[in-house]
């Protein structure tokens, strides 16, 4: 898993990584991306003859940064590696292996948020319409479609849904999301018909074509546990059937399910809540608005935005 040049510390390495995954609760994926930036500094370091953390400066630090911006990576990219480098130097300083930790004061340029892609009314209605739910196929796919946009839940908490972890009496999901974290989600009529509809005839039909049980909620058409890119797979072709021309994706789900219900006046803890997101920041980029919230909003507040406004300011004054 760690590449030649980790070897070159590799009881610091393996102390951290021990660290991220049962302090941290690091995923997998998560553990993976630290593995590759530490590989990419330990690369450096290695040309650059430095064969002690403790050499490690402000200087050594700005040049390592200049050979990053050197291959054109992307703001983003170089901030994740400055963030994973500082946690790694953080470990190391806790561990009394080092004295400082020379990206700690280092800024970076703040890259550009991208305000997150969400689908209009319209084109949810155009979505939900385009499954046959006569059909068990039909049926699981409207089911996928209602939950998703019902919860916000990310693509790997859909797709690990089991049957247990619905609880139709209270109108609630239990998911386990990012970093072994749990929570409860609750959903609506809609998402509800769906689900009950698709569970109790489209999954038995199948079910029969399965080789072997399984609790998993959401089932291939040969009775098999469906995988994340099966569930993106599915909603590219109901985007085609849908004839809708945006590109759509599980997060983009999410992000809808976040415009809308902050549009809709849910607060951003509530919103925060429900995402399952561990910092409110990370729910914060889900606090634009769409132009038609922004008009409606001003033309039904503002004083002078219309006639009806100007009379409603005069009846208060009298």
């Amino acid at each position: 898993m760690r590449g030649e040049v980790l070897n070159s510390f590799p009881t610091t390495c393996d102390a951290f990584i021990e660290y991220l995954q049962i302090e941290k609760n690091a995923s997998p994926y998560t553990v993976k991306y630290y593995l590759n930036d530490l590989e990419t500094f330990f690369t450096f370091l290695k040309q650059e003859g430095i064969v002690n953390l403790q050499e490690v400066d402000t200087k050594v630090v700005r040049l390592f940064l200049t050979t990053l911006y050197d291959k054109k990576l992307s703001r983003r990219s170089v901030s994740r590696k400055i963030s994973s480098l500082r946690s790694f130097y953080k470990f190391l300083e806790r561990e009394e292996n080092v004295q400082i930790n020379p990206f700690l004061h280092l800024t970076l340029p703040k890259a550009k948020k991208p305000i997150p892609g969400f689908l209009y009314m319209k084109e949810l209605e155009k979505l939900f319409e385009t499954s046959d739910i006569t059909d068990p196929i039909g049926q699981r796919n409207q089911a996928i479609l209602e939950t998703l946009y019902a919860t916000g839940m990310r693509v790997s908490e859909c797709q690990g849904l089991t049957l247990d972890s619905i609880d139709f009496s209270i109108g609630t999901m239990f998911v386990k999301g990012k970093g072994r974290k749990e929570r409860y989600i609750p959903f609506g009529r809609f998402a509800e018909i769906a689900l009950e509809t698709y569970i109790n005839e489209g999954r038995n039909q199948l079910l029969e074509k399965a080789k072997a049980t399984t609790n998993s909620v959401f089932l291939n058409a040969r009775g098999g546990p469906l995988t994340a890119r099966g569930i993106r797979l599915i909603l590219n072709k109901m985007v085609e059937q849908a004839a809708l021309t945006v590109r759509i994706h599980p997060h983009k789900l999410r992000h809808t399910f976040a415009t809308h219900m902050l549009n809709a006046g849910a607060d951003l803890r509530t919103v925060q809540e429900l995402l399952g997101h561990e910092s409110l920041s990370s729910t914060q980029i889900y606090t634009h608005v769409t132009k038609d919230r922004l008009r409606s909003v001003y033309m039904n507040s503002h004083p002078r935005a219309s006639d009806q406004n100007s009379d409603r300011r005069g009846e208060d004054s009298e």
